[in-house]
């Protein structure tokens, strides 16, 4: 790390248990915006990794778990400059979710400790796009059945060519897709419902823009 500024190097110990458990979901949130701004501004994004493995070896304290899209334009780690024992990150296409994900979600707030759950949508996602283009291939098809919901809600109230080609129809739809999901979340897990009900954990929504870097939170 001794070609980088130490200002420039993402440092900071591995959160401890008893630090970990010190967190707030307001905290985590506010952690997480202002290491997207960062992102945004183009501050580097350099990590004293191999100090961070040795000390995240033998226990980890993340302080959120992202629900976050396959695409590989969306670096989770990178948009909120957040380094090894940080976040847990799911990843699916379309951050849809289904049993698998359920249970690693639980598993990280009720057992792991992580205070927020971020379901973490993007502009110019291709599983968005293939669900409103109705695309029928293999297991592909089976996904998109999750994200379908998010199409039909979409074309409710929407204005406009309820296409692929529109892109405000595209956002919107992802809009729907991240709202869906969340609700999912609450509605089949009785923890994580539970644990919101009591403060132990939040789960937001954020919405990735390609252009900027920046991430929308709702």
């Amino acid at each position: 790390m001794e070609h980088f500024p130490k200002k420039d190097i993402l440092s900071g110990n591995v959160l401890t248990a008893e630090e970990q458990a010190k967190l707030t979901p307001e905290t985590v949130l506010e952690i997480l915006e202002k290491g997207n701004q960062d992102f945004v501004k183009g501050h580097l994004t350099v990590r004293n990794n191999s100090q961070r493995v040795r000390d995240a070896s033998l226990g980890q304290y993340p302080m959120a778990v992202v629900l976050s899209c396959l695409d590989s334009r969306v670096p989770v780690e990178d948009v909120f400059q957040r380094g090894i024992g940080d976040l847990f990150v799911a990843r699916v296409a379309g951050n849809i979710v289904n049993d698998d994900i359920l249970g690693s979600l639980e598993l990280a707030c009720k057992v792991s400790g992580a205070k927020l759950i971020v379901v973490l949508g993007h502009e110019y996602c291709s599983a968005i796009k293939s669900a409103i283009d109705n695309l029928d291939m293999g297991n592909i098809t089976t996904l998109l059945t999750k994200i379908k919901p998010a199409v039909a809600l979409a074309e409710k109230d929407f204005q406009g060519e309820t296409t692929s080609k529109n892109e405000l129809f595209m956002e919107k739809v992802c809009l729907c897709n991240v709202e869906l999901t969340i609700k999912e979340i609450i509605n089949k897990s009785s923890i994580l419902k539970e644990m919101k009900q009591q403060g132990e954990i939040n789960i937001v929504g954020g919405i990735y823009d390609m252009k900027k870097g920046a991430v929308s939170f709702f």
